[in-house]
């Protein structure tokens, strides 16, 4: 019995080494988000009909004062806030549903509101995701600091696109494709999403800068979790002595300035590896869903929650930044349609809407399809 008892609730097992976890990471990452639109719905005077995490039925719930029902529902897979107004969970104009508010809803409805109104509502979900990531990491930098080496040289393994390119031991890199850096970190940074990609880096030798142009190579790593991923490497490698390895303290001010650095960077990243995943340029494999988000909250959740902190800070931002991409019924789809309409004066036809609707419901959904084929059978 006790045997039994440790498989199911023990740390190592599926509930609570992998599930508890997960729902954990999903959850905190999809109330921010949320209540971002809901915060500044609110500050617009916009009326809140509901405020979900989860889809379908409700698992428990209660109705606040100024009528919004606050509920956690069965499926734990995001979450959705329904203004006055809205025909569906994704903020989707509904004119038969407009038509039957009362006066005093119409004018708190989502739909009646001035364009900038509804644009700022809408963009403070992704804006709030990417503040708890820079919350998060001006937390980690002002409590432990950052470990940084020089950007410099200590050995080029042979036979490398570095060792082919010319660069030699003690060289210092100056810039990398235009980009000045100044660790280590920042020349991995610039060079591990690139694979493939000829880079020009200007190093410092002897008192002069050289120009030397490296195309990295594909290279399997173990990340911190230990998980295998696929990275570019031009085959240079840093040591404490000649990098002068050290550790930078940071002031509060400092630590927010780094942390915002640092959330740009991964946004970089982001927009990069769509970009080439887009062209047939990474490995499919790279790209998780749940399964594997879940998978990753387990592995954090074994190191210790401060581990599971930052996992909760890296998938914000990219929650963030997939909700920006301009395809309804994203976060990104509606701006893109408030935008259209603040330059044409009007808004978009409710035919060519409820079209391009259908259109990005169903990329949204075969994306989904995609990721979840991909944690179950493809990787």
């Amino acid at each position: 019995m006790d045997g039994f008892l440790s498989g199911i609730f023990g740390t190592q097992s599926l509930l609570i080494g992998t599930i508890v976890p997960f729902l954990f990471v999903l959850t905190v990452v999809v109330f921010i988000h949320e209540m971002g639109h809901y915060l500044v719905g609110r500050w617009c005077g916009i009326g809140v009909k509901a405020f979900s995490i989860g889809f379908g039925p409700e698992l428990i719930g209660f109705d606040d004062r100024r009528g919004t029902r606050w509920k956690l529902c069965a499926v734990p897979l995001g979450g959705y806030v329904k203004f006055v107004g809205d025909g569906s969970a994704t903020s989707a104009p509904d004119a038969d549903e407009t038509e039957q508010l009362t006066d005093d809803e119409k004018k708190v409805a989502f739909h009646t509101q001035p364009v900038w109104k509804r644009a700022a509502t809408v963009a403070a979900g992704p804006a709030f995701n990417f503040l708890l990531t820079i919350v998060v990491f001006a937390m980690f930098f002002g409590i432990y600091g950052r470990g940084i080496s020089e950007p410099v040289v200590a050995e080029v393994q042979p036979g490398s696109p570095a060792a082919i390119a010319g660069i030699m031991p003690g060289d210092r890199f100056v810039r990398v494709d235009g980009t000045p850096v100044e660790t280590f970190a920042d020349v991995q940074r610039l060079v591990q999403g690139r694979a493939g990609d000829p880079i020009t880096f200007v190093m410092r030798r002897d008192g002069a800068e050289i120009e030397l142009v490296a195309t990295p190579t594909v290279s399997e790593q173990k990340d911190a979790l230990g998980n295998t991923i696929k990275v570019g490497l031009i085959g240079v490698v840093s040591n404490a002595e000649v990098g002068q390895m050290r550790v930078i303290d940071y002031s509060p001010p400092q630590a927010v300035a780094e942390a915002v650095k640092e959330t740009g960077h991964i946004l970089v990243r982001t927009g990069q590896f769509l970009k080439r995943f887009v062209v047939g340029r990474e490995d499919k494999c790279q790209l998780g869903g749940p399964v594997k988000i879940a998978k990753m909250s387990g592995q954090a959740a074994q190191l210790g929650f401060e581990w599971l902190v930052q996992l909760i800070a890296l998938l914000s931002v990219g929650i963030g930044f997939l909700n920006l991409l301009p395809i309804p019924p994203l976060d990104g789809g509606h701006l893109l349609f408030y935008a259209i309409e603040a330059v044409k004066g009007r808004p978009v036809s409710d035919r060519a809407m409820e079209a391009v609707y259908r259109v990005g419901l169903l990329l949204v959904l075969g994306f989904m399809g995609f990721v979840f084929w991909n944690d179950l059978f493809a990787c």
